[in-house]
């Protein structure tokens, strides 16, 4: 099988946004991180195939998108609809959530993100 998680290439991207991240990822992160929810780990700043994605959690093959200005154009949905569809035929869920929704609403978030948790 063909290695589509963290592609060599893609590193120096990675790195640069995680030195980059914005304050609702900070705060997702500070909730996420140590396998603080429900145990699962996650990671952030992931790339699958072309894609780097806010956070990935590989048990669950489910992916957090935190979603701010540039997903409000046409143009920014476009690319995220392709994107979701690309991640779902490698059997990865998307979820996605406004900034102002983790920065107003983390506790809704962490529910709405548990409940799509297999077991």
């Amino acid at each position: 099988m063909q290695k589509i998680h963290n592609l060599t290439r893609l590193k120096p991207v990675r790195k640069i946004l995680r030195a980059n991240m914005t304050t609702a990822e900070i705060a997702l992160w500070k909730q996420l991180q140590n396998s603080q929810l429900r145990g699962r780990k996650f990671r952030r700043q992931h790339s699958i195939g072309n894609y780097v994605v806010d956070f990935y959690c590989p048990a669950e093959k489910l992916v957090i998108e935190l979603d701010g200005a540039p997903h409000d154009t046409e143009q920014g949905f476009q690319r995220d609809v392709k994107r979701d569809e690309w991640l779902g035929t490698v059997g990865v869920r998307v979820l996605r959530f406004e900034n102002r929704d983790v920065l107003t609403n983390m506790e809704g978030v962490l529910v709405e993100i548990s409940r799509h948790f297999n077991s």
